[in-house]
């Protein structure tokens, strides 16, 4: 009932396209985007056959790229256009079942179904080991927690996660304590469709093997329940399914293990296998003591583990900030230290005597805590940080905490002591419930990116089955290409995305020449900046739009998330043309319809009545079809208002490589001259690449100035551009 009523908490988000740093998920037509920190996979595909490139794209210039990119896909077979999606594909086969269901508002609810059942299978499994009272309250909590409430509305792997691990480890304690063997098929069910969600589920799979070592350990046999024979076909599917089908998304794991020390490692096997042959003729005498032991060495390990990691670890060397400081910011942020205390003595109070009821789910939950708190192996934003802790160690964290309040009752407690810790512990509990819902409170009523499924609409609904749109590059500065996901996998559009956001110019005319032979329409859509144009490729401008869309805030992991921001997808739409007329003058208004001049600048902005952007540390900007008479560049700069403490602006200008002119940019808008030397204007009018304006900018970032969250490297801001 509780899980039902969460439903209202859990507001989908219209997630459609990709967030400042999406990934994908891909099946049945459906793609959703999720954030994270450029996580999309651009696979480049080398050296391969003219042959089977003109089969995958049979226009003659394609055959001369050196690469071709697809966002969020490996590449299978170039010459068929075969893809298989980035990820694991158990989640995105929900998503599609949510889409057969209930189109894009079924595939946008699966997150919040699983959010349901991840809480019910909590609460059960919970009741095994803590009891049914507090497993209730430890559900309730999780049902409460910001990090439920957030990724409750979100695409994740992790939610998932929740549900099959705690499923899992519930009916491994059917089959091995209980010994029902119906259990134990079903537990090799639930753990092996694990292996196709995420790769990190090796952790849950050797601490339920290292969990059945120590049952045959204490009780000197093999459990019941024929888990590993069953078992065994789903770990054979999915070394057959990683080596094969995902490889991209394997190497990973493949790397770090071919990367181990040789030596340390190979003392480390042979110290564990000493260790258990010791503990096997130890048994034989001393099970009973084994089994008392291994729980409390477990409370010993992991109450020392996090003694140093909240008190002690410190950054330094080879250890990053955010690695340090993961459970400290785990505590602080999501637990508090009231949880945290709580917690510890929860783990004392219930591992200690029900260790054995479920050991599984006690060893998972050692093994995801040591790991994730001492790499968390994830970009450290909040909320995305979050992920982390939200399929183990959150809900297992929070059941604890119940357990310490309802829990267990210890043998030598009067009654009155117990009455009395029951009494204190529900106020505690219901202290922390009341802090969980109000940091969660914001989140309730918000949806992420909500009114754009309309946008992505009326964009697709401006190109034709006819129309090709080339999309800008994922390094392009923005997240339009984020949209080329959409139009191409539920829309059915021709959309592809540029490899880079400077594609070689003659193979782009060859392509584009050969692509106009095809297709009615060749379209360029951007919005961070391409380096496209050239003598002999140009653009009409077609239209435009700013998509205004709410977005939560975006933090680094020591800065807590304080509210919903606006996100802007500016973008522009091009049709690209060959050989056009030679312009009399270029004049380049930067914030407005630029897309196809500047390159690594910051995203466009409004200051007063003028289009601007920011610089980078490096930023160029095109100058197309110059003709040999211009002799000097006009640039309208502002020092953006940047405070005294962080130096004063300075632009270094290069006319491709070569120096050109040093300007100190004050405040306010002004024009600055700057002479062109004969030479280098006659020698670019010769050549049908345009010249690159570069601008080299002494930056300043306004969170370290102004202490608001904002952690751009700022140049200054360009208004207008004039070669004259």
């Amino acid at each position: 009932l509780v899980a039902i009523g969460a439903w209202r908490f859990f507001p989908p988000s219209e997630y459609i396209i990709g967030g400042k740093d999406p990934g994908t998920y891909f099946n049945e037509g459906i793609q959703i985007a999720q954030r994270g920190s450029l996580v999309i996979h651009d696979e480049t595909v080398r050296d391969v056959p003219p042959d089977a490139r003109d089969q995958f794209f049979p226009l003659s210039g394609v055959h001369e790229y050196q690469s071709l990119r697809f966002m969020g896909f490996w590449v299978r077979d170039i010459a068929r256009g075969e893809v298989i999606g980035q990820f694991p594909h158990l989640y995105p086969a929900s998503i599609a079942i949510g889409y057969g269901l209930d189109g894009l508002t079924g595939a946008r609810r699966v997150a919040g179904w699983w959010a349901i059942l991840g809480l019910v299978a909590v609460f059960v499994a919970g009741t095994r080991l803590v009891g049914r009272g507090a497993a209730f309250a430890g559900a309730v909590l999780l049902g409460l927690h910001v990090v439920t409430v957030f990724f409750a509305a979100y695409p994740n792997a992790e939610i998932v996660m929740q549900v099959l691990v705690f499923a899992g480890c519930l009916a491994l304690a059917r089959a091995w304590t209980d010994g029902d063997r119906a259990f134990g098929v079903i537990a090799a069910f639930t753990i092996g469709v694990l292996l196709f969600l995420r790769i990190d589920i090796v952790l849950a799979v050797a601490a339920v093997l290292a969990t059945l070592a120590a049952l045959a350990l204490v009780d000197r046999r093999w459990p019941r329940g024929g888990f590993l024979v069953a078992f065994a076909p789903f770990a054979a599917l999915a070394a057959w399914y990683y080596g094969t089908l995902m490889p991209g998304y394997s190497d990973r794991l493949l790397v770090y293990l071919a990367n181990l020390p040789v030596a340390g490692t190979t003392a480390a096997a042979a110290g564990a296998l000493v260790f258990a042959a010791v503990l096997w003729r130890a048994s034989a005498r001393h099970a009973p003591a084994l089994r008392r032991a291994l729980p409390l060495a477990t409370l010993v390990v992991l109450t020392g583990a996090a003694v140093y990691a909240y008190w002690f670890r410190a950054p330094g060397g080879r250890l990053a900030a955010f690695d340090a400081y993961a459970f400290r910011t785990f505590v602080a942020f999501y637990l508090r230290p009231a949880g945290f205390l709580l917690a510890v003595a929860g783990l004392w109070l219930v591992v200690r005597d029900r260790f054995w009821r479920m050991p599984a789910l006690v060893a998972v939950f050692s093994a995801f805590s040591l790991f994730i708190f001492y790499k968390i192996k994830i970009v450290p934003e909040h909320f995305w940080m979050a992920r982390r802790f939200l399929p183990v160690i959150l809900p297992v964290t929070l059941l604890m905490v119940a357990g310490a309040a309802f829990g267990p009752r210890v043998a030598s407690a009067s009654t009155a002591v117990s009455a009395a810790r029951r009494a204190i512990g529900a106020v505690l509990v219901a202290w922390l419930g009341w802090q969980y819902a109000v940091a969660a409170q914001p989140l309730v009523r918000h949806v992420e990116y909500a009114g754009l499924i309309p946008y992505v609409e009326a964009l697709a609904g401006r190109f034709g089955d006819r129309d090709l749109v080339l999309v800008e590059s994922v390094d392009a500065g923005s997240d339009t290409h984020t949209l080329a996901t959409p139009l191409a996998y539920i829309y059915a559009r021709h959309a592809l995305v540029l490899p880079n956001a400077r594609p070689d110019k003659a193979r782009l005319y060859a392509f584009i020449a050969e692509a106009r032979q095809r297709y009615a329409h060749v379209y360029f859509l951007g919005g961070g900046g391409t380096d496209l144009l050239s003598r002999r490729i140009g653009a009409t401008p077609v239209d435009g739009e700013t998509i205004q869309v709410p977005e939560y805030a975006s933090t680094p992991f020591d800065v807590y998330p304080d509210g919903v921001r606006r996100k802007d997808f500016h973008y522009s739409i091009y049709e690209l043309t060959l050989d056009p007329p030679p312009s009399p003058a270029l004049t380049i208004d930067i914030g407005d319809r630029d897309d196809l001049y500047v390159v690594r600048f910051h995203a466009r902005e409004r200051d007063d009545d003028r289009t601007v952007r920011w610089t980078s540390a490096r930023s160029t900007i095109s100058l197309v079809g110059l003709t040999g008479s211009e002799h000097e560049i006009v640039l309208t700069m502002h020092d953006g208002g940047r405070p005294a403490a962080a130096g004063p602006a300075t632009v270094r200008l290069f006319w491709n490589t070569r120096p050109l002119a040093t300007l100190t940019v004050t405040p306010g808008f002004h024009d600055y001259v700057v002479p062109i030397p004969a030479d280098w204007i006659a020698e670019a009018a010769r050549q049908d690449d345009p010249v690159q304006l570069r601008l080299d900018s002494s930056t300043w970032v306004p969170a370290t100035y102004l202490g608001n969250s904002d952690t751009r490297q700022l140049g200054v801001m360009v208004d207008r551009v004039d070669v004259r």
